[in-house]
């Protein structure tokens, strides 16, 4: 068996040669960092649980119409993706003042945002993803006025699917980051959502509780990272109830529910 080409290694992913022309697989890593990749460490099993809510999330996106890379989960570990041209620019979406706009802006954590803001960041980890406006993405030519329409209306569409799907399962889903990638069809390009969406890009708290559920669990030294992770993929129905489920679990838990 011929060894697989790595394309690209990100800070949670590795990015292969695909099994056709225009694809790639997209391998999750157990490897956490936070503050810029400032701090590392290893969540285990992380990469098996957000590979499938990543695959969860995106295929219900799909179902309404939003455009993904995604094409289909290869194992518990990889994901079949188009080979996408990533936009050099991170959209966050905050409903819920954290994070660095708390530090910014002095605003209590926590505080419920009159309306849903959108930032934008330029991905560049020696620079440290500095906060940008669309005049900068205007004058660098990171994207074009009509690709930003289209993440902005894409952004705000899957804001609000996202909040009602995690509503629904008592969870108050604060903010979270997004990724776009262009695809090229003939002459022309359009912009498409890629990367991943799990609880590493994502701040999400228990209604109730408001008990952090993601990845600020490992930022600020909380502990219980994983068994945060696993009760996401519990309330999205991909993990059975249990105290004594593993990320093993998973697959034999999808194929159930599929009989």
């Amino acid at each position: 068996m011929s060894r697989r080409r790595q394309i690209y290694e990100g800070k949670a992913k590795i990015l292969y040669e695909g099994p056709e022309p225009g694809t790639l697989i997209q391998y999750f890593k157990d490897d956490a960092t936070a503050f810029n990749a400032q701090k590392k460490g290893t969540i285990s099993g992380k990469g098996v649980l957000n590979n499938r809510i990543s695959e969860h999330i995106f295929t219900l996106l799909g179902g309404i119409g939003v455009p993904t890379h995604f094409i289909r989960r290869l194992n518990m570990r990889e994901q079949l993706i188009r080979q996408v041209e990533i936009v050099p620019i991170e959209v966050v979406i905050r409903n819920v003042a954290a994070g660095s706009l708390v530090k910014r802006l002095g605003i209590e954590a926590g505080t419920q945002l009159p309306r849903t803001i959108i930032e934008y960041y330029y991905k560049d980890d020696a620079l440290g993803d500095p906060l940008i406006s669309e005049e900068h993405i205007a004058c660098f030519g990171w994207a074009s006025q009509e690709e930003m329409h289209d993440i902005a209306d894409m952004a705000i569409r899957v804001n609000d699917f996202m909040c009602g799907l995690f509503a629904a399962i008592g969870i108050r889903l604060v903010d979270f980051k997004l990724e776009f990638g262009r695809i090229w069809e003939n002459d022309y390009s359009r912009v498409i959502l890629a990367d991943e969406i799990s609880p590493d890009g994502c701040r999400l708290w228990d209604m109730v509780s408001g008990e952090k559920l993601d990845k600020d669990r490992f930022r600020l030294d909380l502990g219980g990272e994983v068994e945060a992770y696993q009760e996401i993929a519990r309330r999205l129905g991909l993990m059975p109830e249990g105290a004594e489920t593993t990320v093993a679990d998973l697959d034999t838990h999808r194929k159930n529910k599929g009989k």
